[in-house]
């Protein structure tokens, strides 16, 4: 591993340019979790790597997930057994590998009257989930009383409440999970680029062999050569299959999940609730620090893929369903602080509808080379990858007779992940409080350096030295913390837009929106300095943002 800052904003230009001098093993296309985890798993098996994303990383389903690394209970109920084993043992390991961004989080099912499991049914589904999950014992499921259930969660209806299952998901920030996995892969080796689009690919002899790649914030083009590339592009795969002229057969079929947010005092949860909806679908409602958000949707898409947006059906489905379950609640559409709409690349069979669609990956391979991973889903990225790797290093053992290394993601410790387990920190958290206050910052308590633990883990403590350096320089408090904040992101992530700091690295614009409104303009001033921009360019970048920060709470 190398462990200089690898994906700072400051030297994008010189790796985009590093990477067009080479001709690298393998060439991954999205950088999404599942392009970052097989660059990850490529690199540390000593394959040369280059990522490489049109927009920002986790711009797409790896920002608008519903948060959860969970293990698939609805897929028992589909027979899925292979599916829930995997995804629950996967659950453990990014925990582990993890453990300030894959938190433990105690959910109850309720079991309603004419509800879609009952009391058997949940004992024993619970019973096999938490076996084939390989579910920790003091995490295995709990059944429950009514009268229990309701001191556990009294805003739960009472009418048609039987009982419930007590059990455990685990809780994520899925956009924070791929920027820790980006910058692991980039630590073993790959050069991970944002905002350089594939428009088009390189032929020779019929086969491909690299892409031509746009810098999209220069403007300028370059040639990128590669023994194997594999498209990891999300909702766009089908497009650059398309691109390929090997677009036949299986297709990807699109679907939307919308959630909502609210602030935690309307949706006061003391847990996390999976709950039947009317039409016999299930919705999570999960707290999260001063919010609890609600989802998901899940319909049929095909409008545009960089923008989907939430409508006043997916709203009003949301809040009904919401209302019938918490009836002393009764939210409207004036308590939604954000909400946020991602799409699905599941593949298409006929005559399923959406939620019945299969959450299995699939992989396609292409007359001229390329390969293309398609489906499955967060939880499951890091075997996705696997796979992948598996196909590529094999090809390049048998055309080159070289040997690489088996798959070790299961013990790389990702980015910000370095405790000695989970149990350490919050004696981490104690420690940065104690030097805060050592440096005069009495303001600052372990509430507060939890939610930059949440964020960042054993990384925090950059984020704290330079806030006391920016305090020691005369910035006020609140400027000082979201300045350290964007430095860190610039330097150490990428960070190239307003948009980026404000809604992938930091969640500020789902969770903590009212909060930014007084800042933003400072954080765009800090940006257009850091990288010179001209007067038209900070006002563009900011015009950007406010549209973003509108649209989270318009409804179309």
């Amino acid at each position: 591993m190398r462990n200089e800052p690898a994906i700072s904003a400051s030297q994008r230009v010189s790796y985009l340019e590093q990477l067009a001098k080479s001709t690298v093993d393998l060439l991954v296309i999205g950088g999404g979790v599942t392009g970052a985890g097989i660059a990850l798993d490529a690199a540390a098996r000593g394959l040369t790597v280059g990522l490489v994303e049109k927009q920002d990383f986790a711009s797409g389903t790896s920002s608008r997930s519903t948060k959860l690394v969970h293990g698939g209970l609805r897929y028992l109920k589909q027979g899925d057994i292979q599916l829930v084993r995997e995804v629950g043992r996967e659950r453990t390991i990014l925990h582990r590998n993890a453990p300030h961004i894959v938190i433990p989080e105690k959910m109850i099912l309720p079991i309603v009257e004419k509800g879609t499991y009952g009391k058997l049914a949940t004992s024993v589904g619970l019973y096999v989930y938490d076996l084939l999950a390989g579910v920790k014992r003091n995490e295995r499921r709990k059944m429950l009383s009514k009268q229990e259930t309701l001191l556990a969660e009294p805003l739960l209806r009472h009418d048609i409440l039987k009982g419930s299952g007590l059990y455990y998901e685990y809780r994520t920030d899925d956009a924070r999970l791929t920027i820790e996995v980006v910058k692991t892969a980039s630590a073993y080796g790959a050069i991970c680029l944002n905002y350089t689009e594939a428009t088009d690919f390189i032929y020779s002899n019929g086969r491909v062999t690299g892409i031509i790649a746009k810098d999209r914030v220069k403007g300028k083009s370059y040639t990128l050569k590669a023994k194997k590339i594999v498209n990891a592009a999300g909702p766009w795969v089908d497009r650059l299959r398309e691109k390929d002229q090997s677009l036949s057969g299986k297709r990807l079929h699109l679907t939307k999940g919308v959630h909502l947010v609210v602030p935690y005092d309307r949706l006061p949860l003391r847990q996390a609730v999976y709950f039947d909806v009317a039409d016999k679908r299930m919705i999570f409602a999960i707290p999260r620090n001063r919010s609890t958000y609600i989802g998901t949707t899940d319909t049929d898409y095909q409008g545009e893929l960089e923008r989907p947006r939430v409508t006043r059906q997916d709203v009003d489905y949301l809040l009904q369903a919401v209302n019938d379950m918490f009836p002393n609640v009764q939210l409207t559409g004036k308590d939604i602080t954000s909400s946020w709409a991602g799409l699905r690349p599941l593949i298409h069979e006929d005559g399923k509808s959406p939620s019945e669609l299969s959450r299995k990956d699939e992989v396609f391979f292409s007359h001229s080379g390329l390969i293309t991973i398609a489906g499955g889903k967060l939880t499951g990225f890091r075997k996705m990858a696997e796979r992948v790797v598996d196909i590529v290093a094999g090809q390049l053992a048998k055309e080159e007779g070289r040997v690489f290394k088996p798959c070790s993601t299961h013990v790389i410790v990702l980015a910000g992940g370095a405790f000695s387990s989970a149990v350490a920190i919050p004696a981490y958290i104690r420690e940065q409080v104690q030097r805060l206050h050592a440096a005069g910052e009495q303001n600052y308590n372990e509430t507060v350096v939890t939610k930059l633990v949440g964020k960042y883990g054993s990384n925090t403590e950059k984020i704290i030295t330079s806030m006391i350096d920016l305090r020691n320089q005369g910035r006020q408090l609140e400027e000082a913390m979201n300045l350290a904040e964007l430095h860190y992101g610039i330097q150490e992530e990428m960070v190239v837009t307003l948009r980026d700091f404000l809604i992938r690295r930091t969640g500020k614009l789902f969770f903590e929106r009212e909060s930014i409104q007084h800042v933003y303009g400072k954080l765009a001033n800090s940006m257009a300095r850091r990288f010179n921009w001209t007067a038209q360019e900070k006002e563009r970048e900011v015009k950007l943002f406010e549209a973003e920060y509108s649209q989270v709470k318009t409804f179309y």
